[in-house]
């Protein structure tokens, strides 16, 4: 009998809800580095911790929604998505504190949103300034619809967490 991709999906739902998560999260991956590498706009410090993640639940959901189509034990299935819970919701809290700076709501981190430090010390070094020009992390290099990429960056990550809650309570 042949079966059809809705009932597939709607039979394994642990792993489609694990490949969904390793869709969108391989995509916002790959957006940022479109814009990074494409569009020549490069990351602040925030950014990349932003981005660290979607290196924990790429990998991590791959393998999860093999494990479930294996037929894993579904304790393990349960520890995974808890993982990926865990991950995808201090992204999401990364993403909100680094929009919050973008709007001034408060300070950000000092080496990408604060003043420059006093180098009124003589020396190589401050003839190297010149050069340098850091990536301040609460300027939003880009909006659509007043959203700047750590406000898309945080929805994305609470869709993934919503994803992540469908695979942890779906049934074998």
């Amino acid at each position: 009998m042949h079966e059809t991709w809705t009932n597939w999906l709607r039979r394994e739902r642990a792993a489609t809800a694990a490949l969904a998560i390793f869709a969108i999260g391989a995509a916002t991956l790959a957006g940022a580095w479109y814009f990074e590498i494409v569009l020549k706009m490069p990351p602040c410090p925030l950014c990349l911790e932003e981005r660290i993640p979607y290196h924990v639940i790429i990998p991590l959901s791959l393998l999860l929604a093999i494990a479930a189509l294996a037929r894993a034990p579904r304790t393990l299935i349960a520890v995974g998505f808890v993982a990926i819970m865990i991950a995808v919701l201090c992204g999401a809290a990364i993403s909100t504190y680094h929009a919050g700076v973008e709007w001034s709501w408060w300070p950000g981190p000092t080496d990408c949103s604060g003043p420059i430090a006093d180098f009124t010390k003589q020396g190589s070094l401050l003839s190297q300034l010149d050069s340098v020009h850091p990536i301040r992390c609460d300027e939003a290099a880009w909006r659509l619809f007043g959203i700047s990429l750590a406000g898309y960056n945080a929805l994305i990550s609470l869709a993934l967490a919503v994803i992540t809650g469908f695979g942890l309570l779906a049934r074998k």
